[in-house]
Protein backbone atom coordinates (compact mmCIF):
# COMPACT_ATOMS: atom_id res chain seq x y z
CA UNK A 1 0.00 0.00 0.00
CA UNK A 2 3.03 2.28 -0.16
CA UNK A 3 3.32 2.48 3.61
CA UNK A 4 6.79 0.94 3.47
CA UNK A 5 8.11 4.24 2.06
CA UNK A 6 7.18 6.01 5.30
CA UNK A 7 9.22 3.89 7.74
CA UNK A 8 12.44 1.82 7.74
CA UNK A 9 10.74 -1.59 7.86
CA UNK A 10 11.43 -3.90 4.90
CA UNK A 11 7.92 -5.26 4.34
CA UNK A 12 9.25 -7.87 1.90
CA UNK A 13 11.69 -9.38 4.39
CA UNK A 14 9.71 -12.54 5.12
CA UNK A 15 9.12 -13.50 1.49
CA UNK A 16 12.80 -12.96 0.72
CA UNK A 17 13.85 -15.32 3.53
CA UNK A 18 11.69 -18.08 2.06
CA UNK A 19 13.01 -17.46 -1.45
CA UNK A 20 16.61 -17.72 -0.24
CA UNK A 21 15.82 -21.02 1.51
CA UNK A 22 14.19 -22.35 -1.67
CA UNK A 23 17.25 -21.37 -3.71
CA UNK A 24 19.42 -23.35 -1.27
CA UNK A 25 17.05 -26.35 -1.69
CA UNK A 26 16.34 -26.45 2.06
CA UNK A 27 12.59 -26.11 1.57
CA UNK A 28 9.98 -26.39 -1.15
CA UNK A 29 6.35 -25.29 -1.26
CA UNK A 30 5.10 -28.66 -0.01
CA UNK A 31 7.25 -28.36 3.13
CA UNK A 32 5.93 -24.97 4.18
CA UNK A 33 3.12 -24.69 6.71
CA UNK A 34 0.95 -21.80 5.61
CA UNK A 35 -0.11 -19.54 8.46
CA UNK A 36 -3.79 -18.96 9.12
CA UNK A 37 -5.00 -15.47 10.01
CA UNK A 38 -5.73 -15.12 13.72
CA UNK A 39 -9.48 -14.70 14.26
CA UNK A 40 -11.18 -12.32 16.66
CA UNK A 41 -11.85 -15.30 18.91
CA UNK A 42 -8.12 -16.08 18.92
CA UNK A 43 -7.11 -12.47 19.60
CA UNK A 44 -9.60 -12.11 22.46
CA UNK A 45 -7.66 -14.75 24.41
CA UNK A 46 -5.33 -11.83 25.24
CA UNK A 47 -6.66 -8.58 23.78
CA UNK A 48 -9.65 -6.61 24.97
CA UNK A 49 -12.56 -6.03 22.60
CA UNK A 50 -12.08 -2.30 23.12
CA UNK A 51 -8.48 -2.48 21.92
CA UNK A 52 -9.34 -4.56 18.84
CA UNK A 53 -12.11 -2.15 17.88
CA UNK A 54 -9.62 0.71 17.75
CA UNK A 55 -7.43 -0.96 15.13
CA UNK A 56 -7.60 -0.42 11.36
CA UNK A 57 -8.33 -4.05 10.65
CA UNK A 58 -7.92 -4.20 6.84
CA UNK A 59 -4.43 -2.71 6.84
CA UNK A 60 -3.38 -5.04 9.64
CA UNK A 61 -4.44 -8.33 8.01
CA UNK A 62 -0.79 -9.34 7.31
CA UNK A 63 0.01 -8.84 10.99
CA UNK A 64 -2.95 -11.01 12.01
CA UNK A 65 -1.64 -13.70 9.66
CA UNK A 66 1.79 -13.52 11.25
CA UNK A 67 0.14 -13.68 14.67
CA UNK A 68 -1.78 -16.78 13.61
CA UNK A 69 1.54 -18.20 12.43
CA UNK A 70 3.13 -17.71 15.84
CA UNK A 71 0.23 -19.46 17.56
CA UNK A 72 0.48 -22.37 15.09
CA UNK A 73 4.25 -22.48 15.51
CA UNK A 74 3.89 -22.85 19.27
CA UNK A 75 1.87 -26.04 18.84
CA UNK A 76 4.26 -27.35 16.17
CA UNK A 77 7.28 -26.64 18.37
CA UNK A 78 5.81 -28.73 21.18
CA UNK A 79 4.83 -31.51 18.77
CA UNK A 80 8.09 -31.62 16.79
CA UNK A 81 10.74 -30.08 19.02
CA UNK A 82 11.13 -26.81 17.11
CA UNK A 83 9.40 -24.40 14.77
CA UNK A 84 10.35 -21.13 13.10
CA UNK A 85 7.83 -18.46 12.21
CA UNK A 86 9.45 -16.31 9.51
CA UNK A 87 7.75 -13.24 10.93
CA UNK A 88 6.04 -12.42 14.22
CA UNK A 89 7.79 -11.32 17.37
CA UNK A 90 5.59 -8.29 18.08
CA UNK A 91 7.09 -7.82 21.51
CA UNK A 92 6.00 -4.21 22.13
CA UNK A 93 2.30 -5.08 22.06
CA UNK A 94 0.46 -6.04 25.23
CA UNK A 95 -3.16 -6.97 25.85
CA UNK A 96 -4.55 -3.44 25.65
CA UNK A 97 -1.84 -1.37 23.94
CA UNK A 98 0.22 -1.56 20.77
CA UNK A 99 3.69 -0.09 20.31
CA UNK A 100 6.50 0.19 17.77
CA UNK A 101 5.44 -1.80 14.69
CA UNK A 102 3.47 -4.20 16.91
CA UNK A 103 -0.33 -4.38 16.81
CA UNK A 104 -0.96 -7.88 18.19
CA UNK A 105 0.68 -9.62 21.14
CA UNK A 106 1.64 -12.81 19.30
CA UNK A 107 4.19 -13.99 21.88
CA UNK A 108 1.68 -13.67 24.70
CA UNK A 109 -1.00 -15.35 22.59
CA UNK A 110 1.19 -18.31 21.65
CA UNK A 111 2.14 -18.97 25.27
CA UNK A 112 -1.42 -18.61 26.58
CA UNK A 113 -2.74 -20.96 23.89
CA UNK A 114 -0.14 -23.56 24.90
CA UNK A 115 -0.95 -23.21 28.61
CA UNK A 116 -4.68 -23.52 28.00
CA UNK A 117 -4.85 -26.10 25.21
CA UNK A 118 -1.74 -28.29 25.20
CA UNK A 119 -1.36 -30.87 27.93
CA UNK A 120 1.97 -30.84 29.73
CA UNK A 121 2.88 -27.22 28.99
CA UNK A 122 2.80 -25.23 32.21
CA UNK A 123 6.09 -23.28 32.18
CA UNK A 124 7.58 -21.11 29.43
CA UNK A 125 10.79 -19.13 29.01
CA UNK A 126 10.98 -16.12 26.71
CA UNK A 127 14.48 -15.39 25.42
CA UNK A 128 14.21 -11.94 23.86
CA UNK A 129 17.33 -10.97 21.90
CA UNK A 130 15.86 -8.20 19.77
CA UNK A 131 17.77 -4.92 20.24
CA UNK A 132 14.75 -3.40 22.00
CA UNK A 133 13.24 -4.24 25.38
CA UNK A 134 10.25 -6.58 24.98
CA UNK A 135 7.89 -4.53 27.10
CA UNK A 136 4.67 -5.98 25.66
CA UNK A 137 5.06 -9.57 26.81
CA UNK A 138 6.67 -8.27 30.00
CA UNK A 139 3.55 -6.30 30.89
CA UNK A 140 1.31 -9.24 30.00
CA UNK A 141 3.22 -11.71 32.21
CA UNK A 142 4.11 -9.29 35.01
CA UNK A 143 2.57 -11.42 37.76
CA UNK A 144 2.61 -14.81 36.03
CA UNK A 145 5.21 -17.03 37.69
CA UNK A 146 4.81 -19.64 34.96
CA UNK A 147 6.74 -17.41 32.54
CA UNK A 148 10.47 -16.68 32.91
CA UNK A 149 11.67 -13.71 30.85
CA UNK A 150 15.26 -13.09 29.77
CA UNK A 151 15.78 -9.85 27.85
CA UNK A 152 19.01 -8.54 26.28
CA UNK A 153 18.69 -5.05 24.77
CA UNK A 154 20.24 -1.64 24.16
CA UNK A 155 19.50 0.24 27.37
CA UNK A 156 19.27 3.64 25.64
CA UNK A 157 16.63 3.08 22.96
CA UNK A 158 12.84 2.61 22.72
CA UNK A 159 10.81 1.75 24.75
CA UNK A 160 12.62 2.35 28.06
CA UNK A 161 9.64 0.90 29.91
CA UNK A 162 10.67 0.95 33.56
CA UNK A 163 7.44 -0.63 34.78
CA UNK A 164 7.75 -3.56 32.35
CA UNK A 165 11.36 -4.20 33.43
CA UNK A 166 10.02 -5.46 36.74
CA UNK A 167 8.86 -8.62 34.93
CA UNK A 168 12.34 -9.48 33.61
CA UNK A 169 13.95 -12.32 35.56
CA UNK A 170 17.29 -12.02 33.74
CA UNK A 171 17.99 -8.52 32.45
CA UNK A 172 21.05 -7.71 30.31
CA UNK A 173 21.31 -4.04 29.34
CA UNK A 174 23.82 -3.27 26.58
CA UNK A 175 25.78 -0.13 25.69
CA UNK A 176 25.72 1.65 22.33
CA UNK A 177 27.84 -0.15 19.73
CA UNK A 178 28.24 -3.46 21.58
CA UNK A 179 30.22 -5.85 19.31
CA UNK A 180 30.33 -9.61 18.73
CA UNK A 181 32.77 -10.84 21.37
CA UNK A 182 31.10 -9.17 24.35
CA UNK A 183 27.60 -9.79 23.01
CA UNK A 184 28.02 -13.50 22.32
CA UNK A 185 29.70 -14.08 25.67
CA UNK A 186 26.77 -12.45 27.47
CA UNK A 187 24.17 -14.31 25.42
CA UNK A 188 25.84 -17.67 26.06
CA UNK A 189 26.29 -17.05 29.79
CA UNK A 190 22.75 -15.84 30.36
CA UNK A 191 20.94 -18.35 28.13
CA UNK A 192 22.69 -21.16 30.00
CA UNK A 193 21.95 -19.46 33.32
CA UNK A 194 18.28 -18.92 32.50
CA UNK A 195 17.69 -22.52 31.41
CA UNK A 196 19.60 -23.89 34.39
CA UNK A 197 17.55 -21.73 36.74
CA UNK A 198 14.23 -22.98 35.39
CA UNK A 199 13.70 -25.78 32.87
CA UNK A 200 10.61 -24.73 30.89
CA UNK A 201 8.26 -26.84 28.81
CA UNK A 202 8.80 -24.50 25.84
CA UNK A 203 11.14 -21.66 24.83
CA UNK A 204 9.90 -18.70 22.80
CA UNK A 205 12.95 -17.15 21.16
CA UNK A 206 12.52 -13.60 19.85
CA UNK A 207 15.38 -13.46 17.35
CA UNK A 208 15.41 -9.84 16.20
CA UNK A 209 18.11 -8.95 13.67
CA UNK A 210 18.05 -5.24 14.53
CA UNK A 211 21.23 -5.93 16.54
CA UNK A 212 23.04 -5.85 13.16
CA UNK A 213 25.77 -3.23 12.74
CA UNK A 214 24.27 -0.24 10.93
CA UNK A 215 20.65 -0.89 11.88
CA UNK A 216 18.95 2.53 12.04
CA UNK A 217 16.99 1.67 15.19
CA UNK A 218 19.06 -0.87 17.15
CA UNK A 219 22.27 1.01 17.93
CA UNK A 220 24.38 -2.15 18.32
CA UNK A 221 27.23 -3.42 16.12
CA UNK A 222 26.82 -7.17 15.69
CA UNK A 223 28.12 -8.75 12.47
CA UNK A 224 26.09 -11.10 10.25
CA UNK A 225 28.30 -13.95 11.49
CA UNK A 226 27.57 -12.87 15.07
CA UNK A 227 23.81 -13.15 14.46
CA UNK A 228 24.20 -16.63 12.97
CA UNK A 229 26.30 -17.67 15.97
CA UNK A 230 23.78 -16.16 18.41
CA UNK A 231 20.94 -18.26 17.01
CA UNK A 232 23.17 -21.32 17.13
CA UNK A 233 23.91 -20.70 20.83
CA UNK A 234 20.19 -20.54 21.67
CA UNK A 235 19.20 -23.61 19.65
CA UNK A 236 22.12 -25.65 21.04
CA UNK A 237 21.04 -24.80 24.58
CA UNK A 238 17.45 -25.85 23.82
CA UNK A 239 18.48 -29.03 21.98
CA UNK A 240 20.91 -30.19 24.67
CA UNK A 241 18.09 -29.99 27.22
CA UNK A 242 15.40 -31.40 24.88
CA UNK A 243 13.26 -28.28 25.30
CA UNK A 244 10.92 -27.40 22.41
CA UNK A 245 11.77 -24.03 20.87
CA UNK A 246 9.69 -21.58 18.84
CA UNK A 247 11.64 -18.86 17.01
CA UNK A 248 10.12 -15.63 15.70
CA UNK A 249 12.11 -13.07 13.71
CA UNK A 250 10.94 -9.73 15.16
CA UNK A 251 12.82 -6.51 14.29
CA UNK A 252 15.49 -5.94 11.65
CA UNK A 253 15.51 -2.87 9.45
CA UNK A 254 18.14 -3.32 6.76
CA UNK A 255 17.81 -4.86 3.29
CA UNK A 256 20.47 -7.49 4.07
CA UNK A 257 18.52 -8.81 7.05
CA UNK A 258 16.59 -11.43 5.04
CA UNK A 259 19.79 -13.04 3.76
CA UNK A 260 21.18 -13.23 7.31
CA UNK A 261 18.02 -14.89 8.65
CA UNK A 262 18.15 -17.43 5.82
CA UNK A 263 21.86 -18.09 6.45
CA UNK A 264 21.13 -18.64 10.13
CA UNK A 265 18.36 -21.15 9.40
CA UNK A 266 20.68 -22.96 6.96
CA UNK A 267 23.38 -23.06 9.64
CA UNK A 268 20.94 -24.52 12.19
CA UNK A 269 20.00 -27.18 9.67
CA UNK A 270 23.59 -27.99 8.73
CA UNK A 271 24.46 -28.44 12.42
CA UNK A 272 21.53 -30.81 12.93
CA UNK A 273 19.79 -28.41 15.32
CA UNK A 274 16.69 -28.41 13.11
CA UNK A 275 16.36 -31.67 11.26
CA UNK A 276 14.23 -34.62 10.21
CA UNK A 277 15.09 -36.60 13.30
CA UNK A 278 13.68 -33.93 15.58
CA UNK A 279 10.71 -33.15 13.35
CA UNK A 280 9.26 -36.65 13.40
CA UNK A 281 5.52 -36.13 13.77
CA UNK A 282 3.11 -34.68 11.26
CA UNK A 283 2.50 -35.24 7.59
CA UNK A 284 5.43 -35.78 5.31
CA UNK A 285 8.14 -35.73 7.97
CA UNK A 286 9.39 -32.33 6.72
CA UNK A 287 12.99 -31.16 6.84
CA UNK A 288 11.95 -27.89 8.34
CA UNK A 289 8.93 -26.35 10.02
CA UNK A 290 9.35 -22.91 8.49
CA UNK A 291 6.28 -20.71 8.32
CA UNK A 292 5.87 -18.60 5.21
CA UNK A 293 3.63 -15.65 5.91
CA UNK A 294 3.81 -12.97 3.24
CA UNK A 295 4.43 -14.63 -0.08
CA UNK A 296 5.19 -12.10 -2.80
Amino acid sequence: MGLEKLHPFDAGKWGKVINFLKEEKLIADDLIVQAQEATDEDLLVVHTRRYLNKLKRKVLKPLRTQTGGTIMAGKLAVDRGWAINVGGGFHHCSSDKGGGFCAYADITLAIKFLFERVQGVSKATIIDLDAHQGNGHERDFMDDHRVYIMDVYNRYIYPGDGFAKRAIKRKVELEWGTEDTEYLQKVHTHVEGALNELKPDVIVYNAGTDILDGDPLGGLAISPQGIVKRDEVVFKAARSRRIPILMVTSGGYQKRTARIIADSILNLHNLGLIDKELATSGAGNPKCCVFHLLKE
